[in-house]
């Protein structure tokens, strides 16, 4: 994940953009009920590691996601991998961290969105920093030169109503090479980094309804994943 974009204030449902930026190559599930032994957490999985980049709890309302950073960004051989992290999140909250061996992971910035809290987590490898952000928007990126992002569009984001206002920021521009736009593609040695994933959350405690797309720079219509209590419901 490279671009996150939530909006939390207390009493309301919590809303987040997640762009995923990655290697075009690397397999993905889209949205689904994946880990039987969290049956109310509905995430992409990444096939290669298995893990996740965005989940979100029904029952609580909360979405957790994990952004690579800049520093450390190789993990030690052996290291638990950064996409146990947003199902850790979404199990434990706060208390992730006694989950999990952060020894030699690579670095990342861990994201919880609940109800009633935005919470941070910066590991450059070593340390572990943790920020709790007020209410409002709040735009977080891959760090370095990402975070032109941030100066470029947060204002925007703020200004528009979202679903639908932030799904059009999104659709501006195609991918471009440059680190600062919503939506990327960068090629070098014939391998391809770009934005492959956008989606879009809505959820409150009970409630989640979830729209994706692959390309989510086009006009073609997102997908969307509703779960009231029971089953989840595919329009």
């Amino acid at each position: 994940m490279c671009t996150v974009v939530v909006r939390w204030s207390t009493g309301q449902p919590v809303r987040v953009l997640a762009l995923r930026d990655e290697l075009t190559t690397r397999p993905f599930d889209d949205p689904g009920r994946w880990w039987p032994d969290q049956p109310d957490v509905v995430a992409g999985r990444d096939r290669l590691a298995g893990g996740t980049w965005c989940a979100s709890r029904v029952a609580t309302g909360t979405t957790a996601l994990v952004l690579n950073r800049a520093r450390e960004r190789v993990a030690a051989p052996g290291a638990a991998s950064r996409g146990v992290l947003p199902l850790l999140g979404v199990a434990h909250g706060t208390g992730w961290r006694d989950h999990v061996d952060l020894t030699g992971m690579a670095g990342f910035l861990l994201v919880l969105a609940a109800p009633d809290r935005l919470l941070t987590w910066d590991f450059d490898g070593e340390r572990l920093r943790e920020t709790e952000h007020p209410e409002g928007t709040v735009m977080v990126t891959s760090g370095g030169p990402e975070d032109r992002k941030t100066e470029r569009h947060l204002d925007a984001f703020r200004a528009a109503d979202p679903p639908e206002g932030w799904r059009d920021l999104v659709r501006q521009a195609p991918p471009r090479d440059d680190p600062g736009a919503l939506v990327v593609r960068h090629e070098e040695d014939g391998r391809v980094f770009a934005t492959v994933f956008g989606q879009l959350v809505e959820a409150e405690p009970g409630r989640l309804r979830l729209d994706h797309s692959r390309e989510p720079w086009t006009a073609r219509p997102w997908h969307t994943l509703a779960v009231e209590p029971g089953a989840p419901r595919v329009v």
